[in-house]
């Protein structure tokens, strides 16, 4: 199983979750948003912790692949956005974007995040 981490997955995994770095340990490939990476960067650029993170990131992107987004991304992501919205369950544009990206490449979409429950055609594993 090939896996997209969310913001909060990818805040966990580099705070040493155990339970998710558990749940993780059949996935044959763990795969990172540039929107995830972009949210991530942004909570760094206020903590005090900000070089600490700043190192563990550059540590995990060199590990992990990153996937792009491309014209096929936008149009899931525009077909996401009109559902949702047609269904009355609206959530954060840039939370879209990562949907998009896990129904785009099959992947399951690892996040607390329940409002990605309620997108069509992704699979949210949560710890």
């Amino acid at each position: 199983m090939e896996v997209i981490l969310d913001t909060n997955a990818l805040s966990a995994w580099l705070d040493g979750d155990e339970d998710l770095k558990l749940k993780l340990s059949s996935a044959t490939k763990v795969w990172l948003s540039p929107i995830v990476l972009g949210e991530y960067r942004y909570g760094i650029k206020g903590s005090r912790h900000k070089e600490m993170y700043e190192s563990e990131l550059a540590e995990m992107e060199r590990d992990l692949s990153i996937l792009l987004i491309d014209a096929s991304t936008s149009e899931s992501y525009a077909k996401i956005r009109c559902g949702l919205q047609k269904a009355g369950r609206p959530i954060p544009w840039h939370d879209v974007w990562i949907a998009a990206q896990a129904k785009q490449h099959g992947f399951e979409l690892v996040s607390r995040d329940k409002h990605f429950d309620h997108v069509a055609g992704v699979s949210r594993l949560d710890w």
